[in-house]
């Protein structure tokens, strides 16, 4: 199937509901069920490629488990692809699937950390995650399901969406109906919960906390903390010493960093796997043309708290927890190498640490608000500065860490100190200090673009320029909103009672259904991908805010230089001074996911030496 089999370049979009403080997830998978209107049990069945019958077993063996150094070819390796039937709701679904074998690379790492330190570590990857769609089907239907431990994912079809996950107490189950061998299983259709639609009344600051180690909405500032650099706006010093401004493409090493308040959260068997896709959502974000720079975030290392570390304090309170934070990631470059290779403790270097927590975290005091994220301003490459605390809301946790990363990378709020996202001027965008219905979060804008220019022009981003050896994590190339549907979206927000709204233009704001049986949003676009239905288009999906019509993209194209404009005037009248010539990125410029240019963007020459 096109949206599944071929690769796709994608722009965010953004899940970000304001948070209910009444939500809940259920307890188990049977009060989740008494909670749907309808769902069924079936028992899927392994076939061959012939469509006979080969097995009931569907859960992956331990042969489908490898290190990501050995040959992936031999009798080990996981089944490239795999066939199975099961039936429900008066039909048969013939699943035809491949394996999605690039995940992750040699390199990348995960650790899980006790009081006393690292406890394991492990260098094995899961192939068990598989696409595909229907047999026959190609064009009409999709398949996302992972086999780890019975088949969890979701079977998309043109008239319903159906989520199948095994049924964990089986015994519970008629024994008259499941009377011979196999793995009963849960299947649902997406539209089994009744969702009330109305608008809620609850709103919060938005992320307007999402800054610069400020109040709420922005009220004063810390001291402390050393402001961004106006666009354009270079300091002497930098000036002379740098002279030219080139756009080459950086590497951004980062090591994420899960909380215990995550691993309860999210669950062991959940929490890799889900922070990867958050950090492929903000990878993706920082790919894109509008940011004028070529900046790769590339996952090093992932370390999983499961308890309280003797010397990092994470609570409520964001900011003294982000100042332990970064010193205690200070404390491990330590015991890396210099960044140019894989040190032989075998841990990858890192050039900025991420924080994830399920804290409800506040700037200025240790109790919850509504703050969602904390960075030092031009922090990047700064050992214990490069670091930011972002709280976990979903999917939206990209939004926040990617804006949190902008911050480092000496970005200020639009519409704060420049004209972006005011009257008269462009829509705020990604680093708009409140989310409203006009904000646009699919690019960067043109503000954000001279900070970050501005930044790395200056020679403060130097860290960034070697690219690692090994590429550490490979991002997949689904567009989110196929991996996770608008219903796990707001599930990932407000626990597993948590639905879609089916109100208003889904690709433009996402309702989902609160503890409370209200419909609550916070003006952020359903994920890309995210089925979508409009009075012209029957069946859609979402790109940058629209919905289009399903499996089609636009084509990406990569941007090119324009032609130089004529040199400048001369920054002296006499006795040697410099003129300068500028030249952009728009002969093409870069669209549908395009590379934005590399090369020298600003040339300098010497005039008035006489």
């Amino acid at each position: 199937m096109e949206i599944l089999g071929k690769t796709l370049t994608w722009i965010l979009s953004l899940l970000l509901a304001a948070a209910d403080p009444q939500s809940l997830s259920y307890s188990s998978q049977e009060e989740f069920l008494s909670h749907l209107e309808d769902y069924q049990l079936t028992v899927p069945v392994q076939l061959n490629d012939q469509g006979e019958f080969m097995s009931y077993t569907v859960k992956q063996h331990r042969a489908g488990r490898r290190r990501r150094a050995l040959d992936q070819t031999g009798p080990d390796a996981a089944e490239t692809r795999l066939f199975y039937r099961l039936s429900a709701y008066g039909k048969h679904f013939h699943l035809n699937l491949t394996l999605n074998p690039n995940l992750v690379s040699r390199h990348f790492t995960v650790e899980y950390w006790g009081r006393e330190g690292q406890e394991w570590r492990h260098a094995v990857v899961d192939d068990c995650h598989y696409i595909g769609y229907l047999l026959d089907q190609y064009d009409t239907t999709g398949v996302a399901l992972s086999n780890c431990n019975g088949l969890h994912g979701v079977i998309t079809t043109e008239e319903e969406q159906y989520l199948i996950e095994p049924l964990k107490d089986a015994s519970s189950t008629n024994s008259s109906e499941f009377p011979g061998e196999g793995q009963p299983h849960v299947i649902y259709k997406k539209s089994s919960v009744p969702l009330q639609q109305q608008r809620s009344e609850e709103h919060s600051c938005g992320v307007s906390d999402l800054t610069v180690k400020q109040t709420p909405c922005g009220k004063s500032s810390h001291a402390h903390m050393s402001p961004p650099p106006s666009p354009n706006n270079h300091t002497s010093v930098s000036a002379q010493r740098q002279r030219r401004s080139v756009s080459s493409e950086r590497f951004v090493e980062t090591l994420v960093v899960a909380d215990k308040m995550m691993v309860g959260y999210h669950g062991r068997k959940d929490i890799e796997h889900y922070i990867l896709s958050v950090m492929n959502i903000v990878a993706k974000l920082y790919r894109d043309a509008s940011l004028g720079n070529v900046v790769n975030i590339i996952v090093t290392r992932l370390i999983v708290l499961t308890e309280d570390q003797p010397n990092l304090e994470i609570n409520h309170h964001a900011d003294k927890s982000l100042d332990s934070f970064c010193k205690w990631q200070k404390s491990l470059l330590s015991h890396q190498g210099d960044g140019n290779s894989i040190p032989e403790n075998g841990i990858a270097h890192h050039d900025n640490a991420v924080l994830i927590t399920r804290y409800d975290i506040c700037t200025y005091k240790n109790k919850p608000c509504g703050t969602l994220g904390l960075a030092s301003v031009a922090g990047m490459c700064e050992p214990e500065r490069s670091c930011s605390i972002n709280e976990d809301i979903g999917l939206g946790s990209a939004f926040t860490i990617a804006h949190e990363i902008g911050h480092n990378f000496g970005m200020n709020h639009d519409g704060i100190g420049n004209a972006c996202g005011t009257k008269g001027h462009e829509t705020a965008k990604l680093m708009a200090a409140h989310i409203t219905a006009n904000t646009n979060p699919f690019s960067w804008s043109t503000c954000s673009k001279d900070y970050i220019t501005s930044f790395l022009d200056s020679g403060r981003g130097t860290c960034l320029d070697n690219e690692p050896l090994k590429r550490d994590f490979l991002y997949p190339t689904m567009a989110p909103g196929q991996v996770y549907d608008a219903d796990e979206q707001c599930r990932f927000q407000y626990g597993a009672s948590s639905r879609q709204c089916k109100y208003g233009e889904v690709c433009r704001e996402l309702w989902c259904l609160s503890k409370s049986n209200r419909c609550v949003t916070n003006s952020i676009p359903a994920a890309e991908g995210t089925l979508c239905q409009t009075g012209s288009i029957e069946k859609g999906w979402c790109f940058q805010g629209e919905c289009v019509a399903f499996g089609t993209w636009p084509h990406s194209v990569d941007g090119g230089w324009g032609p130089w404009t004529q040199w400048g005037e001369c920054s002296r009248t006499c006795g040697g001074g410099v003129s300068s010539s500028m030249r952009h990125c728009d002969s093409p410029a870069p669209s549908g996911g395009g590379k934005y240019c590399l090369g020298e963007r600003k040339r300098y020459r010497s005039c008035n030496t006489d």
